[in-house]
């Protein structure tokens, strides 16, 4: 009977001690690697260690432009013996007012009704005090007041003398709160930012060459600032409607400011 014969291969010592040697070398480099990436992805998002050397400065910003829209309040106030009665009368001043403001391009959506109100109407007798006693006044029913506030968005700011004149003429009892202000106020809102953030970039700069030391990343950030209008027209009252004859009131429109103030925090090295 044949026996076949196997050849057994003998990896000598030297060469498993080699290739063991190599596989460490290869973890380690590969460890290496991801202990890299981490400490980068850790930098950018901000998760890893929180920064100890830093420099806080303040930038402004401010940019102007001329408003293109202009908002106003009409308010109509009417007295009567019963509730209804002063309704239908203020209502048919309001509809009148709402009328005319439509015949001059005055969209509805721009027409709102931001205050609406009936109180009751008093007077007060005081009776005559006997003997060092006073007795409480007498309170007697008058009527009711209705009042009906109307707030207008003019969006051709050359309009507006026109319309608050024109509103006088139709029964306002008063006209108020004239201001003029821009549609597009977050476009310029983000101008005036980023001019705060670039004088904030610019004095971090000339302070790190001072102090011999390179900006790193910002590591804090806060804004404060807003628009300022130039120009707010006084309340025209009572009265009003016998001058329907009066020429308009001139309303310079101005123009108005917007600010931002911001601080930036900088890691420095």
């Amino acid at each position: 009977m044949d026996i076949e014969k196997k050849e057994i291969h003998i990896v000598p010592p030297q060469r498993m001690q080699i290739a063991g040697m190599f596989a460490l070398s290869m973890l380690g480099v590969f460890l290496f690697i991801l202990t890299i990436s981490a400490l980068k992805e850790y930098r950018f998002i901000g998760s890893g260690v929180t920064a100890t050397n830093t420099i806080s400065v303040s930038g402004d910003g401010e940019v102007f432009a001329v408003p293109d829209t202009a908002t106003f309040s009409v308010t109509i106030q009417e007295e009567a013996k019963d509730v209804k009665a002063a309704q239908d009368v203020a209502t048919k001043k309001g509809n009148d007012i709402i009328a005319y403001l439509k015949s001059q391009g005055i969209d509805e959506k721009d027409i709102q009704t931001t205050d609406y109100n009936v109180y009751p109407q008093y007077d007060y007798t005081n009776t005559v005090c006997t003997q060092g006693y006073c007795p409480p006044g007498k309170q007697t029913l008058r009527g009711f007041q209705v009042s009906q506030t109307l707030t207008v968005k003019v969006r051709d700011t050359k309009k507006a003398g026109d319309l608050l004149a024109g509103v006088g003429s139709k029964g306002a009892t008063s006209v108020s709160g004239l201001s003029f202000t821009i549609d597009d106020q977050k476009g310029l809102e983000a101008q005036a930012r980023g001019k705060a953030i670039d004088d904030a970039r610019a004095k971090a700069e000339a302070l790190a060459g001072q102090l011999g030391v390179s900006l790193v990343r910002v590591v804090g950030f806060s804004e404060g600032g807003g628009g300022e209008p130039i120009y707010y027209a006084k309340a025209m009252s009572a009265g009003m409607a016998d001058s329907a004859s009066a020429p308009s009131p001139e309303i310079p429109v101005g123009q108005n400011k917007i600010t931002s103030n911001v601080s930036v925090t900088y890691e420095i090295r």
